[in-house]
């Protein structure tokens, strides 16, 4: 495990394309390394590993550009789809009567896309990065289709959970790809420029879900996307095949050699997977945290016996999933042991509670734009997505910095604390009506700041940590505490609206418009249907407010965890690292 106190060797003035030994196994065991160990210190490489360290073997620098290139394009394409889907999301739910179920349908499909990592991390290192990839795209073009088709909110909740596990994967694939195509101290550029899709993504999204909506539907903007997904996405898997079967014909993989019957294939990857551990996380997590936001539903709210009850059985199985984890499992499921580095468990933790926080204030915040200060579609979304183009513009220089001064810890502190206290406890003033939306565009920008430090620095600091053969597993563990947090943000944010907006609707609404609440507090559509200036939209506004002022509160609540999880960091120079340890990729890298 790399120390604070790594070297003092002179920068090393690489060139940003270097080629490295492919290795073989190797043994870590601090620095005393066996003598045929690789320079990374892996102790063991699966299949997919080794052959992805083949691939990137025979790759030229030509090949090298072209593939991230085509990663380039696919993240382009999937952060488009992005946009436009969380844009039309309001009146998806809306056109079933279900505006205040938003927060719902994005609990299970964070759980469910958190909780699938782990397994794609081990799909990826046993199969192979192209098999995991082609297998995320399946589940986004099942989504989108059961998108484009749904008749329910039931329906549109699964497909969601669907496309949302896809699309994370996806994203977790192209992040790993691109881990091994770069050495360690490269790699945050590389992120950086990954994300500056958003840049583009954040204005053309909004725009086309607006003209979706206006002039066509909601469902041909999911089924359109279909097509162009695919469309990307199959040049990034020819270039990997061609690369694998180049790679097996000068020998430098071996072919796989499949001795198992179906059945015992089966059987295996049933334990492998710990598909038990994976559903009773699943569940757990879904049955604890779905009453916050289901509640204002039942019959008789928190007291209704399949409220109580699902909260019961969500603790009954998370306690099962530690126990079973503990004393059962042949496999775990949760690689228990990363988290004893306190790094790790840092970095891990701040994901998570930078989730939270920002879940809490932002789930229902386009719907807050469009409603209180009467933005369209397009202008909500360029305000909200405001958050994600400052995280795209800065990512490429928090890459750069780091690859010259090898420091992650001291930048995300001093650099992303002062940006996320002001963008959060900023917005408790100005989420008002009466506040220009100037302010609330500068509370992103702050919030958007913060956000990408955070989470490039945290990825480095897990990655600096561990050998190229850990990379899937871990970050893998990363993006699960991220999307439990989502998840619980999501939970508090539909507890807080279920639970009040009806309750000020009615508080503030006129005496003859009272027994609309309902049918207001359900549809969007119906809430700017009244115009602005009018009693009833006066109210709407009001109720509206009161939500969400308390809904920021929560979230600047959990700023405090997140610094003390930044504190548990260890201070470790990247570039002094991988000069006394050996770069942590092998074959030709950036």
């Amino acid at each position: 495990m790399a120390s604070s106190n790594i070297g003092s060797a002179p920068p090393n003035h690489d060139a940003f394309f270097e080629k490295q030994p492919s290795g073989g196994d190797a043994k870590e065991v601090g620095d005393d390394r066996a003598p045929d160990a690789d320079e990374d210190g892996s102790t063991h490489k699966q299949e997919g590993v080794r052959q992805v360290e083949g691939v990137v073997t025979v790759w030229s620098k030509q090949v090298l550009i072209i593939m991230f290139i085509l990663l380039y394009l696919v993240t382009f394409v999937d952060m488009l789809l992005v946009v436009v889907q969380s844009s039309l999301i309001p009146y998806v739910t809306s056109s079933f009567s279900r505006h205040g179920l938003l927060a719902t349908t994005s609990i299970i499909a964070n759980i469910v896309g958190g909780v699938f990592a782990l397994p794609i991390a081990k799909i990826i290192d046993i199969w192979g990065r192209c098999e995991g990839f082609i297998l995320m795209l399946l589940l986004v073009v099942l989504g989108l289709i059961l998108k484009a088709v749904s008749g329910n909110v039931e329906t549109y909740a699964a497909a969601h959970t669907i496309y949302w596990a896809g699309h994370i994967g996806m994203g977790y694939v192209i992040q790993i790809m691109l881990a091994d195509m770069t050495s360690l101290k490269n790699r945050l550029i590389l992120f950086g420029i990954n994300s500056t899709p958003t840049i583009a993504t954040v204005f053309a999204g909004s725009k086309i879900a607006d003209l979706f909506y206006t002039y066509v539907n909601f469902r041909w903007a999911f089924g359109s996307f279909i097509i162009i997904l695919v469309a990307f996405c199959i040049p990034v898997a020819i270039v990997f095949i061609w690369s694998k079967r180049k790679a097996l014909k000068l020998g430098i993989i071996q072919p796989r050699v499949h001795n198992r019957t179906p059945w015992e294939s089966t059987k295996y990857y049933f334990v492998q997977f710990d598909v038990i551990g994976m559903l009773l996380t699943i569940f757990g997590f879904s049955f604890l945290l779905l009453p916050f936001s289901l509640s204002a539903y039942a019959s008789k709210g928190w007291a209704t016996g399949y409220i109580i009850a699902m909260i019961v059985l969500g603790v009954v199985l998370l306690a099962a999933f530690v126990l079973w984890e503990k004393y059962f499992a042949p496999v775990q499921y949760f690689p228990f042991r990363y988290l004893k580095d306190r790094t790790i468990l840092g970095a891990c933790g701040l994901y998570g509670f930078t989730f939270i926080s920002i879940f809490c204030w932002d789930t229902y915040y386009q719907s807050y734009l469009q409603v209180v200060h009467d933005e369209s579609i397009t202008t909500s979304g360029y305000i909200l997505n405001s958050f994600s183009l400052t995280s795209a513009f800065i990512g490429p220089f928090v890459g750069l910095y780091t690859r010259w001064t090898g420091q992650y810890k001291w930048p995300a502190i001093i650099g992303g604390v002062p940006f996320a206290t002001l963008g959060t406890v900023l917005l408790i003033h100005f989420r008002t009506p009466g506040s220009h939306v100037g302010y609330l565009v500068m509370c992103q920008l702050f919030n958007g700041i913060a956000s990408e430090i955070w989470s490039l620095t945290a990825q480095l600091a897990i990655m600096a940590t561990i050998t190229h053969q850990e990379i899937a597993v871990a970050l893998a563990l990363w993006r699960l505490f991220g999307s439990i947090g989502a998840s619980i943000g999501f939970a508090i944010a539909g507890a807080l609206w279920t639970n009040i907006l009806p309750a000020k609707l009615y508080e503030f609404l006129p005496d003859d418009a009272k027994d609309q609440v309902a049918e207001i507090f359900g549809s969007i559509v119906v809430q700017q249907s009244y115009p602005m200036g009018t009693p009833i939209r006066t109210a709407i506004i009001a109720a509206y407010a009161d939500a969400q002022r308390k809904m920021v509160i929560a979230g600047a609540a959990f700023l405090p965890l997140c610094l003390i999880c930044l504190l548990m960091w260890k201070n470790v120079n990247v570039k002094t690292l991988e000069e006394s340890r050996g770069k942590q990729s092998k074959g030709n890298v950036f």
